[in-house]
């Protein structure tokens, strides 16, 4: 991909939305585009916290495993995101996975140390990054509040309509989610068994609060989905 390429798609992230044209032509000349399969890594515990990445297409999670190998998902990455960060606030090597859902993304890869010197020379991108990390800081604290207080159903129940509400897209009265999720995922990103959540979803399309098949949640309406 040829820099003006490059140029064209850092246009459409709102991190970059303070950098001038000059600014945003060097920028895309020191990163690289790439394209990584489905279910392969983008990287791994233990690699080093060199990289920062900007997702263009497709989706990816982020997350770690316990001590008896359960998958935890920490984050879904939609496309205009940021991700990979933690190297711009010392971390060294990395102590979780990035991982592609089941098409495959294409990305940004940017070294760390070019990521910090734009910083330095740009205020307002600064704050935008403070302000992203405040955000998620935030979201882990909502989330452990959630496991804390709230049962399974009700963890399963605040996913779906809050990727709803960021993802999803209104058909007619309805809320259409297309997504890259299997059972599994959606229990590892709510605590919850697969079954929990298999078995909670059959019951909200009993109920004909949703309808649902693969890769796709459709809710038939947002403020019956309790």
């Amino acid at each position: 991909m040829n820099a003006e390429a490059k140029t064209t798609f850092l246009n459409q992230f709102p991190i970059f939305s303070t950098l001038t044209e000059a600014a945003k032509d060097q920028l895309a000349e020191k990163m690289e585009y790439r394209v990584k399969k489905k279910h392969s890594f983008v990287y791994l515990p233990g690699e080093p916290s060199s990289t920062i990445y900007f997702l263009v297409k497709g989706m990816v999670k982020t997350g770690t495993h316990s001590g008896d190998g359960k998958e935890v998902i920490k984050a879904l990455i939609h496309p205009l995101a940021m991700f990979g960060e933690l190297g711009l606030v010392g971390e060294q090597e990395r102590q979780e996975f990035a991982q592609v859902l089941r098409e495959d993304v294409h990305l940004f890869a940017l070294e760390i140390a070019d990521f910090q010197e734009l910083m330095r020379n740009n205020f307002e991108l600064s704050n935008h990054v403070m302000q992203l990390f405040g955000s998620r800081l935030i979201k882990a604290e909502t989330k452990l509040e959630s496991l804390i207080f709230k049962d399974a159903r009700t963890r399963i129940i605040e996913f779906i309509k809050e990727s709803v509400d960021k993802q999803g897209r209104r058909v007619g009265f309805e809320m259409l989610l297309k997504h890259s999720l299997t059972h599994q995922d959606i229990a590892n990103i709510t605590c919850t068994s697969r079954q929990t959540v298999t078995l909670v979803l059959n019951e909200l399309k009993k109920l004909d609060l949703i309808y649902f098949n693969r890769g796709k949640i459709l809710v038939r309406d947002m403020a019956r989905l309790e």
